[in-house]
């Protein structure tokens, strides 16, 4: 059985790494496009969480691939250090989540390479950016509604998916204070009565909930489940171990309750709970 499972991974490894060498040139610059499909644009958000694959590959083309990427976003940075949302287009302002990215794509960058000083100044602006996104100075980023990878999902304050981003990032830069506070933070629970009080911070932790609020601010949150920020909470140890075991089975557990319902029909679970039905 583990021979059979492991010759499905290597499997699925060459087919992804094939996809990725497809994809590494594109119209734009001469930069990766998203997909070879749908989108020939180089998105930076796609490109830098298709950047980990790239760089654990082995391969020297992606890995050149990913240098460029990295480079151009450099060069095409805010003065105050926000990354676009396209890695071409300078203009193209306005996304949440892009910033971190980068961060986290240097930081593997750094990490495969062994080059601890790669884009060293394009860091230090993107973070310094992060550091200036919280609204009350607690560590705790906030967002504009929409202006993550969901697009027209309301994401309202402070949402899980971009802190947990970066909580990897401060952790991978080595700011662990900041990392501490910031995981702090996320696992309190969501303020969730009348009165808000100026001393209470609210958490992204949801009563009687075993995964985290998808966002949460002053008197609100959301309780929707948010598959890739949640994984990306067990993934950066943001999600202690037993939050997240039983974070996994819940899900594991939903999407069994789903495919009996006849409303889910593959192994994957969807990226949300609950999901947007035709009706």
């Amino acid at each position: 059985m583990a021979h059979k499972i492991d010759h499905r991974v290597e499997q699925a490894r060459e087919a992804a790494i094939e996809v990725l060498r497809s994809n590494a040139h594109g119209p734009y610059r001469g930069l990766p496009r998203t997909a070879g499909w749908g989108y020939p644009e180089p998105y930076t958000r796609d490109l830098m969480i298709s950047s980990l694959g790239m760089l654990t590959s082995g391969d020297e083309l992606l890995r050149g691939r990913v240098r460029r990427v990295l480079q151009v976003l450099a060069e095409n940075q805010s003065e105050r250090g926000h990354m676009p949302g396209l890695v071409h287009d300078a203009n193209d302002r306005g996304a949440s989540d892009t910033t971190p990215l980068f961060l986290l794509g240097v930081g593997v960058f750094r990490r495969a390479t062994g080059e601890e000083d790669f884009l060293w100044g394009a860091a230090a602006k993107a973070m310094t950016w992060m550091d200036h996104q919280s609204p009350d100075d607690h560590i705790m980023v906030a967002q504009q509604p929409t202006s993550d990878w969901r697009d027209e999902q309301w994401v309202l304050g402070y949402g899980l998916y971009v802190n947990v981003l970066l909580y990897a990032c401060l952790r991978m830069f080595g700011r662990q204070e900041r990392a501490d506070e910031l995981g702090r933070l996320l696992n309190k629970l969501a303020v969730q009565r009348d009165t808000k009080h100026s001393h209470v911070h609210e958490g992204l932790v949801l009563p009687h909930k075993p995964y985290y609020a998808m966002w949460s601010y002053k008197l609100y949150s959301s309780q929707r489940f948010d598959l890739l920020g949640n994984s990306l909470a067990v993934l950066a140890g943001a999600a202690s171990r037993t939050r997240a075991r039983s974070l996994i089975s819940w899900v594991e557990r939903e999407c069994e309750a789903l495919r009996e319902g006849g409303q889910l029909a593959l192994k994957l679970p969807p990226c949300m709970f609950p999901y947007i039905r035709p009706d």
